[in-house]
């Protein structure tokens, strides 16, 4: 327990709480990276121009922001121009995760590729500290040529990844057939450029080609809007100030964004059926036994 006192410590941590619940708020959007983000790692990667922040990796480092605060709920986006050219061997990661070893955690991951080849987008899915949920596909444009938005949403019933608002991937709460679903730890915005020629592109058979470095990824246009928690309070206490009651409605909780609308379902099917290379849920190699979220929905 350290100089404290269990009495002392339980005092702390009612006073975190309460500085939390004064500190939650339902909207946080900027578009300025230095009003919601901070630098994390590798600091002299960094390269600021205006209302655009840029990361480089090189053979020496790679670089990684984090947002100030943690969230339970709401919507991120921020708009992303990869790498250019030859992008091989290096990923580019934009994700939502909460701390320790039973973790949740959305991510994106964008797979760098020879001159001429598509980028790769990977998604993956971590309940409880499982991940195991990866789906791959192509983008339906050049990434690397214009910036995109790429977005997470999340609210009780479901995690949407969208890619400029179409949806790309629907992660579906199936509490009601027993399996957890991510909605009891407050997670924190990522992302970070480094070197994984060891899988990232065809397994790992093409490498980093370092005469082309830096590899340099830009951001703008960084948006959250959701429930703010900076200090870490009990996840139940959390869950329950973010989440909708009689006293307050928060939008994520509407019954239209319970699931997809119509035309949305529409531009998932397309994606899935244009756009995917591969899907876990049909990976009989991996899986012999169909993961029981698989049996319930198509995400």
């Amino acid at each position: 327990m350290g100089p404290f006192s269990s009495h002392s410590t339980r005092g702390w941590v009612v006073f975190g709480v309460m500085i939390c619940l004064m500190m939650v708020v339902t909207s946080v959007s900027s578009k300025k990276f230095d009003e919601l983000f901070q630098a994390r790692w590798a600091l002299d990667h960094f390269v600021y121009e205006g209302d655009t922040l840029k990361m480089k990796l090189d053979n020496f480092s790679g670089a990684g922001f984090s947002s100030k605060s943690k969230y339970m709920f709401g919507k991120v986006t921020v708009q992303i121009k990869l790498v250019e050219g030859d992008s091989a061997g290096t990923v580019t990661a934009f994700y939502m995760s909460s701390d320790g070893p039973k973790h949740h955690e959305f991510d994106f991951e964008f797979l760098g590729n020879t001159t001429g080849e598509p980028y790769l987008v990977q998604t993956n899915v971590y309940v409880n500290g499982v991940g195991n949920r990866e789906q791959r596909l192509n983008l339906w444009f050049d990434p690397s040529k214009e910036f995109h938005s790429y977005s997470i949403l999340w609210n009780q019933r479901q995690v949407v990844f969208l890619v400029d608002d179409t949806p790309i991937r629907v992660h579906s709460n199936l509490e009601h057939k027993g399996l957890p679903f991510p909605k009891d730890q407050a997670m924190g915005v990522y992302s970070s450029i480094w070197n994984a020629d060891d899988w990232a592109t065809q397994g790992g058979r093409v490498k980093t080609d370092w005469r082309h470095a830096p590899f340099i990824a830009s951001y703008r246009g960084f948006e959250i809007d959701g429930c703010e928690c900076p200090t870490t309070v009990a996840a139940a206490e959390i869950s329950r100030r973010c989440s909708s009651s009689a006293e307050k409605r928060f939008w994520w909780d509407e019954p239209r964004l319970s699931e997809l609308s119509l035309h949305q379902s529409h531009q998932l099917t397309w994606v899935r059926a244009h756009h995917m290379i591969y899907d876990y849920c049909t990976d009989t190699a991996r899986f012999p036994v169909t993961p029981t979220e698989c049996q319930h929905h198509q995400h």
